[in-house]
């Protein structure tokens, strides 16, 4: 049997009409009530008759979400994440793999196919400011990342600053001196701002940066975080901490370090960023900066819902939460 409105309404314990303005994402609900109306949605398996719902107020009930690529974890969890939520929101996430390739991710941002989709969610990694601020971007777009988004524009990331220079703090806290970093990238991106970070940690801590301890890479990759930590192993003194601004360059790095028989983190300890889920099963289990990926797609999804329902607030950054998870990589093993 179909569950109904009516069914929703009496286990959250509130009338048919308040389920329907959660389900149609009308304003001006308390977050208590929303919270316990998706919870009975959930709990019943509720899904509304999305045509005759997008037909009455002339909209698709597609979102788009556009990302480099899925064989980064990290991708893969967000676009998950993503789903499960669109998904009680009564929409359908359509997946846009774009490579990093300039011209795809201009397609996303020039709206292309905007008859097909209320929205878009966008990580971009080649385009700058300028261009993502000269475009027209004819659907409603919620960006992600630590590219230089313009001002005025709805953006949600992570303070990767602050992030990248509390881990860089604890593993001067735990007695490193020779602290290395592996992702050094131009530009404003994901490796300019973490070394940033990196780089606040230590002048506070009156420590000199090593130029031979920042490793640059062309990905992201557990290949390039192995042959980066292949390099500084070579070093004449090699380091005593390794931060690689990903999990997965991270593993690569344990993987070098078992080819060379270095002890983690008794020789060298070794931190992440990302918190995949891969990270807490690797030996020895991943520090990693872990970001509060729950909030990141509740945000991204209830600004990207407001611009699709008209809102015309101006655009603005969302920080999203974070913590510095500590596993067996700086901490060693306990118990």
């Amino acid at each position: 049997m179909a569950v109904r409105l009516k069914d929703v309404a009496e286990l959250a314990g509130v009338s048919v009409k308040t389920v329907s303005n959660v389900v149609n994402d009308f304003p001006h609900i308390s977050e208590a009530t929303r919270a316990k109306v998706l919870t009975a949605i959930d709990e019943l398996g509720y899904r509304p008759n999305l045509s005759a719902r997008h037909l009455k107020y002339g909209r698709s009930g597609f979102i788009a979400l556009a990302v480099p690529d899925l064989v980064i974890p990290y991708f893969a969890e967000l676009a998950e994440k993503v789903n499960q939520a669109a998904t009680r929101h009564g929409y359908i996430v359509l997946l846009d793999i774009t490579r990093a390739d300039p011209q795809a991710e201009r397609t996303v941002l020039q709206g292309v196919q905007s008859r097909m989709i209320d929205g878009v969610i966008f990580s971009p990694l080649s385009l700058g400011a300028g261009e993502i601020e000269a475009s027209r971007m004819d659907v409603p777009t919620v960006f992600l990342g630590e590219r230089a988004i313009p001002e005025g524009v709805d953006h949600v990331a992570v303070d990767s600053v602050a992030a990248a220079k509390a881990m860089t703090q604890h593993l001067i806290a735990l007695g490193r001196r020779r602290i290395a970093v592996i992702g050094r990238s131009r530009g404003v991106s994901t490796g300019s701002v973490r070394l940033e970070g990196y780089r606040q940690a230590m002048d506070e801590a009156g420590m000199r940066v090593d130029r031979r301890m920042i490793m640059a890479t062309e990905t992201y990759s557990r290949e390039a975080g192995r042959a980066a930590m292949l390099e500084l192993l070579a070093l004449p003194t090699p380091p005593d901490a390794v931060f690689c601004f990903n999990d997965l360059m991270a593993i690569g790095a344990l993987r070098a370090c078992f080819e060379r028989g270095v002890r983690v983190p008794d020789d060298v300890a070794v931190a992440g960023f990302d918190d995949i889920l891969e990270s807490s099963f690797t030996s020895p289990s991943l520090t990693t900066v872990a970001p509060d990926m729950d909030y990141l797609v509740e945000q991204v999804l209830t600004r990207l819902i407001e611009r699709i329902n008209g809102s015309t607030a101006p655009g603005e950054r969302f920080n999203v939460p974070w913590k510095v998870t500590l596993r067996e990589s700086t901490l060693g093993r306990t118990g």
